[in-house]
């Protein structure tokens, strides 16, 4: 429970901490004063903690991330409220974690639970060739069950075939480049900054223009990863490890497809949190979408609350169809929390850039 607490908390406050998120919601509104570049200070002091600070102090961070996240947090609320006043810094911030956290966190936590309650298991040996093929298979996927769905069904399917190798630090070195990051540039379900854009009008699929590119930046990164896993490979075949080819023949099972209907869900909801604020039902006399008034002029609107309610209860519907035995295969050992906070954080800090 305090991990999951300290995950939302980080994930809050990185997105309520972002000069750029408040600047978007501040020149929003008329007569309004730019923020001042300097408090972007706290922003990059965050996401410096958050990249280094695993790496460089990993036991003091796990411990001790809440009160960094909080100092970081004051260090950006109380001057922004010192120049703009308290009670303009209050709805400011309530403004970021109405509309903007609590609809991606959601999202993020309903592809979480169902794309992860799907499992892929085989006994493929880990080649190039083979390592290629999951590498692309992941890599498409990121745009439709999202990067953080994608990595969590293909991971362990990865590290599984290629555990008798030696040479192989690189092959998740290319999958966080393909399959958690720009796999997802298709559509708005694999991607943060689209989601963001999907949430302000822009069409669900304007972003397959972008095809071309992530299929040059595939080619490319599938070249090099090639040439470097080819050349691994042969030095662990020359000193003598094998893959276990004792069993005849292959095979490859998938177990929970049947999640793909909730998958199907959760892409709907967010269609329809896109296209339902245009239609009149959900408008007012004045043309603003309708919903629960929360502070000064922040409101939940109904389509983020029907959004909300269909992703939950595809997640719920998910985890009571699927066996717990499978559900417990679909994160590493000893990561699940570590794996959803780290992609969290990456995903919510490239979001609140907006």
């Amino acid at each position: 429970m305090k991990k999951l607490v300290a995950i939302c908390m980080s994930l809050g406050a990185l997105l309520g901490c972002s000069p750029m998120t408040v600047l978007a919601a501040e020149t929003a509104a008329e007569g309004s004063a730019a923020v001042p570049f300097w408090l972007c200070v706290p922003f990059a002091g965050l996401l410096l903690c958050i990249a280094l600070f695993p790496l460089l102090k990993p036991v003091w961070w796990e411990n001790h991330q809440p009160y960094a996240v909080i100092f970081w947090s004051l260090l950006f609320i109380i001057p922004y409220a010192l120049s703009f006043s308290a009670g303009t810094a209050l709805e400011t911030v309530l403004e970021c974690m109405i509309n903007d956290y609590l609809t991606f966190i959601i999202l993020l936590f309903g592809l979480f639970c169902v794309s992860g309650n799907i499992t892929m298991t085989g006994d493929l040996a880990g080649s190039p060739r083979i390592n290629v093929g999951l590498l692309v298979l992941g890599t498409l996927l990121s745009s439709w069950i999202g990067t953080t769905g994608a990595s969590m069904l293909m991971v362990r399917p990865v590290i599984k075939m290629n555990s008798w190798r030696r040479r192989k630090r690189h092959i998740i070195v290319f999958f966080i480049f393909l399959v958690s990051n720009i796999g997802g540039v298709l559509t708005p379900i694999g991607d943060p900054p689209l989601l963001m854009g999907f949430m302000r009008g822009v069409p669900f699929f304007w972003s397959l223009r972008m095809l071309p590119v992530l299929l040059f930046n595939m080619v490319l990164l599938l070249f090099v990863f090639y040439w470097i896993d080819r050349r691994a490979y042969h030095l662990d075949i020359a000193a003598g490890l094998k893959p276990d080819i004792s069993k005849p023949g292959t095979e490859v099972k998938i177990k929970g497809l049947h999640n793909l209907i909730f998958l199907a869900m959760i892409v709907a909801a967010v269609i329809l949190s896109g296209t339902l604020p245009g239609l009149p039902a959900f408008q007012d006399a004045a043309g603003n979408v309708k919903g629960l008034h929360i502070f000064g002029e922040v409101t939940l609107g109904y389509p983020s609350i029907i959004e909300i309610v269909i992703i939950l209860l595809a997640a719920f519907l998910s985890f009571k169809t699927t066996g717990a035995r499978s559900a417990g295969r679909t994160t590493l050992p000893g990561v699940p929390s570590r794996r959803l906070r780290s992609c969290s954080w990456v995903s919510l800090s490239r979001c609140s850039r907006r």
